[in-house]
């Protein structure tokens, strides 16, 4: 697996220099994925016997982070969707955007996230997998603004990284809750187990991953930026959609559905979000006009019925769950890709324009049919049978479910014909440009994955044997009967269908007739939909940092001093006060005279350079204050610290008048409130300071290494004065530094002394 990652990746990275300096020919990057497609198809006849494939490399064994790979029914079965459409997004990129200043550019960021893609479907540990997961997010933020000259685009790429990354962050803190609940980080372990509610943080860990997993595959309330990543070019709206980054979050809640499978607020949320997505994007895609849109809008239904079905849970939902992902990907990259080609023949994507185009175009009108078909749930086509299965999974379920998936399949219909109907039937209309068809390297990938689209219909063992039913196994977490057919005979399910194509037909004529209550949904939906309150949200943001950016960041030092020190030394006193107590150490305190007298010396001198506005005054205070120090240090036995204190006081002072002397002089710019602020902060600053020195003396992780001075001051520095011996023998690197201080201070005095003097004698 790793050698897939490498090889796609060092495509990623000659890919510039292939379109731009070697001017070689932009398909044959297209060999390298279906090179990656051959090789993971070398594995399946291991995994189809039931295997399972572990590989792993140690990345940071220190936090529990391998490079571990995990390959099985489910996760080969991606890995052969994005390799294999992969190769011809790639191939159709390669005619989509043909001598595009930026195409090296664009596959540089394309094969980068196919490279994410495959390794977040292919990870075994959970962190690892949070890596790829957001680098998907940051490759799709690249390749959705790639057009990054307009606004427009900019702004609606930031919209999906915000809402992705957002989940992801979240996403992160359940994958932590997950890997300390198991024990584990691997997937293959976790798996295996089955999370129980003993845990109080079980719940919190699923609506984290669940929440992680929704903003991801675009599920409702999160679902309006999908189809606003439809301002990317062509390819990347075809490789988004059908296999790859919106399919990740389902992907994530197919794999752990073993463990979470009896989790009553998992399967919950899936069935409550999968129905109102399905059934929202659904009445979406019929509402709008925008060909990429419609189909993005039919995405996020189809995203919706894979989550209804992992939390409906039976058999039928199981196989349905992944029957219905693979006809997905098939026919939704056909049809985004055949979008592309008449968006890029005729210069339009709006519906109500096209018309007639089956002359001009009449392969792609003939796949289109079968695409649309497919989407549409109609027989021989594979499509068919994960919309049996969906319905059979539908009818075992409450009748509010089974209701919502007809209504969502009745409008999914209309969609359909209407895209068979409204742009290839009629007579031709005046477009932006004169209609061709696509050129066979835009028409490549559409040809071979609705072939295999029929043939799987047709012949569903194939599907069933080849992919299905190991993935179906995987999700399941353990074996079960798979059997895929085309025909089971009229039951219910198929009456249903047969209900919903009727419905769909009739949308489709009034698809016209339609259009002001569509405009009337899409302007109602833009001022009180979910998108709008994300606008709001970002509106609220951005009015926020300006309030914040006016009141603290103001450029006024004193109010930069002030945030750092509340909020470097509130939560010291919080924690000191939950771990220590309110102080106690006043009643403990029994000063002396002297000391009284010292106290009172620094609290005058403190207070009289506050208050005095006076320059040299100030420095007088400041240098009784210095002093009053020395005299403690003297008080309690350490004369060496007192004279150090008390030359660094006197050069201190010296420097303050020579540099005072020719500023001006003080002036006031804080009003009363402000200097009571002031002093209110500093007090606070200098009580917690306090405590936190007083607490400190209480606490003794190691022996104190006192003894060790006083047993050999003598014998290995030959001195009866500790402290001497101290300064000179073993802290000596110390005292050294202490005399540079020194001596560098008094070159600085000395240099400004003869200065001023030559500068005196000059003026003079």
């Amino acid at each position: 697996m790793l050698v897939v990652l490498i090889a796609i990746v060092a495509t990623a990275c000659i890919a510039p220099l292939w379109t731009h300096r070697w001017q070689l020919p932009r398909s044959w990057l297209a060999t390298m994925p279906a090179a990656c497609f051959v090789l993971c198809l070398s594995w399946w006849p291991e995994v189809n016997a039931g295997a399972v494939i572990l590989q792993s490399w140690a990345w940071m064994p220190s936090i529990g982070l391998s490079l571990s790979f995990f390959i099985d029914g489910l996760s080969l079965l991606f890995l052969l969707l994005i390799t294999g459409i992969g190769t011809f997004i790639a191939l159709y990129a390669s005619s989509y955007l043909k001598n595009h200043t930026d195409e090296g550019r664009f596959l540089f960021w394309l094969f980068l996230f196919m490279a994410s893609m495959l390794g977040l479907v292919a990870s075994d540990n959970l962190l690892a997998m949070f890596v790829f997961w957001e680098l998907t997010s940051i490759t799709s933020y690249m390749l959705i603004g790639f057009h990054h000259e307009s606004e427009k685009s900019r702004k609606l790429a930031l919209q999906g990284l915000f809402i992705t990354v957002g989940g992801g962050l979240l996403l992160m803190t359940g994958f932590i809750m997950l890997g300390s609940l198991a024990g584990t980080y691997e997937l293959s372990e976790i798996v295996q187990l089955s999370i129980t509610d003993q845990s109080p943080f079980v719940d919190a860990m699923l609506v984290f991953i669940l929440i992680g997993a929704f903003t991801k595959s675009a599920q409702f309330p999160f679902h309006f930026w999908l189809p606003n990543a439809m301002a990317a070019p062509t390819p990347v709206s075809a490789f988004l959609h059908s296999a790859t980054m919106v399919k990740a979050g389902v992907f994530l809640m197919a794999r752990l559905h073993p463990t979470f499978a009896e989790q009553s607020l998992w399967s919950s949320a899936q069935l409550w979000a999968g129905a109102a997505t399905m059934l929202l994007g659904a009445w979406m895609a019929y509402i709008s006009t925008d060909l990429k849109k419609v189909l993005a809008y039919s995405t996020v239904m189809a995203l919706g019925t894979l989550t209804l079905l992992l939390g409906i849970g039976t058999e039928y939902a199981l196989i349905g769950f992944v029957s219905y992902l693979l006809a997905h990907s098939l026919y939704k990259a056909s049809l985004f890709m055949l979008a592309g080609g008449i968006d890029h023949s005729t210069g339009t994507k709006d519906l109500a324009r096209l018309q007639g185009l089956r002359v001009a175009m009449p392969i792609t009108f003939v796949l289109t049919i079968v695409g649309a078909l497919s989407l549409a749930g109609l027989p021989p086509l594979f499509g068919f049978i994960g919309k049996e299965l969906l319905l059979e999974a539908g009818l075992g379920a409450d009748l509010w479910v089974i209701t919502t998936v007809v209504l969502a399949a009745a409008l999914v219909a209309g969609v359909s014909l209407t895209l068979i109907v409204k742009p290839f039937l009629g007579s031709p209309v005046s477009l932006p440009k004169s209609p061709h068809e696509a050129s066979p390297a835009m028409l490549a990938g559409p040809l071979v994955l609705l072939t295999l689209a029929v043939l799987f219909g047709l012949f569903p063992f194939l599907a069933q044997e080849g992919l299905v039913r190991t993935a179906v196994h995987a999700v399941a977490g353990f074996e079960m009967g798979v059997t895929l057919k085309l025909w089971h005979g009229v039951n219910t399910a198929l009456v249903l269908s047969g209900l919903s194509l009727l419905a769909g037909a009739l949308l489709m004529v009034l698809w016209v007739r339609s259009r002001p209550m569509a405009q009337l949904t899409l302007r109602w939906s833009e001022r009180y939909g979910p998108e709008s309150g994300y606008f709001r949200m970002m509106a609220g943001i951005v009015g926020f940092s300006a309030w914040q950016t006016r009141i603290i960041q103001n450029g006024r030092l004193g109010i930069y001093m002030i945030v750092l020190i509340l909020a470097t030394l509130t939560p010291v006193a919080w924690v000191l006060v939950e771990s220590v107590g309110w102080p106690g150490w006043f009643a403990t305190l029994n000063p002396t005279i002297y000391e009284w007298a010292m106290v009172a010396l620094m609290l005058v001198s403190t207070a009289f350079a506050v208050i005095t506005r006076s320059r040299f005054a100030s420095i007088i205070s400041l240098g009784a204050l210095g002093f009053s120090v020395a005299l403690i240090f003297v008080h309690f036995s350490a004369p060496d610290l007192g004279i150090t204190q008390v030359l660094v006081e006197t050069l201190t002072v010296l420097l303050l008048v020579l540099v005072l002397i020719r500023v001006p002089g003080f002036a006031r710019f804080s009003s009363k409130a402000e200097v009571a602020r002031d002093a209110a902060v500093a007090l606070f600053a200098g009580f917690v300071l306090s405590w936190v020195v007083l607490a400190a003396l209480s606490v003794q992780w190691a022996p104190s290494i006192a003894e060790y001075f006083v047993e050999n001051s003598y014998e290995l520095g030959k001195g009866r004065n500790i402290v001497n011996v101290i300064l000179v023998d073993f802290r000596a690197l110390d005292t050294l530094g202490e005399i540079f201080v020194l001596a560098i201070a008094a070159l600085g005095v000395y240099s400004m002394l003869k200065l001023r003097g030559g500068s005196d004698r000059g003026e003079t």
